[in-house]
């Protein structure tokens, strides 16, 4: 399948990153999660044609349209340095969970067919957030979409690299930190 019929669905939309970068890597963005009124109304005048579903909470990954990739960056406030660090149990990054509940639902749907990609965006602090066990927590919650099983160890050495990867039977998933700036 050629990138050119890709489709993708945003969680945590924000003012439609995602959906801009599959624009132009040919990608065509279906939908997006938003709650936020600004960053819709710039979505929503700039990508016209893509449906807004509103809050994660809400959203079924077994009723909205199927996609390739499912992109997410979920609230970052409790992973970040910046902030209390109350990591995944607190109340904005644990939404996390909802989009794998979503992936999940959607993957039941569809015989395992959607999606084919997901990927999660996030602060450098999700490596060290509760000693580095936040960060092994979302490698195993993304490794149940596929094989609830697996147990990922922690980091070597205690401390998260900055790229890498876990190989398994039939999927694989790999991080890299990227300088936004």
């Amino acid at each position: 399948m050629g990138k050119d019929n890709l489709t993708l669905g945003s969680l945590f939309s924000g003012s439609g990153a995602f959906e801009l970068g599959g624009l132009l890597a040919g990608i065509r963005p279906v939908w997006a999660s938003e709650i936020e009124p600004f960053p819709i109304r710039v979505t929503t005048k700039r990508l016209p044609f893509v449906k807004h579903y509103g809050d994660v909470n809400s959203i079924r990954g077994d009723k909205v349209e199927p996609v390739d990739i499912i992109t997410f960056g979920s609230p970052c406030q409790n992973l970040s340095i910046a902030g209390k660090r109350a990591g995944l149990d607190g109340k904005q990054s644990s939404l996390f969970f909802q989009a794998v509940r979503i992936i999940k639902e959607m993957r039941c749907a569809t015989d395992g067919r959607y999606p084919r990609f997901i990927v999660w965006e996030n602060v450098p602090g999700a490596f060290s957030s509760n000693n580095g066990e936040d960060f092994r927590a979302v490698l195993e919650a993304v490794c149940s979409v596929k094989d609830g099983g697996i147990h990922v160890p922690g980091p070597p050495k205690g401390k998260w690299a900055n790229a890498g990867c876990v190989m398994a039977d039939g999927f694989s998933i790999a991080w890299r930190v990227f300088d936004a700036c």
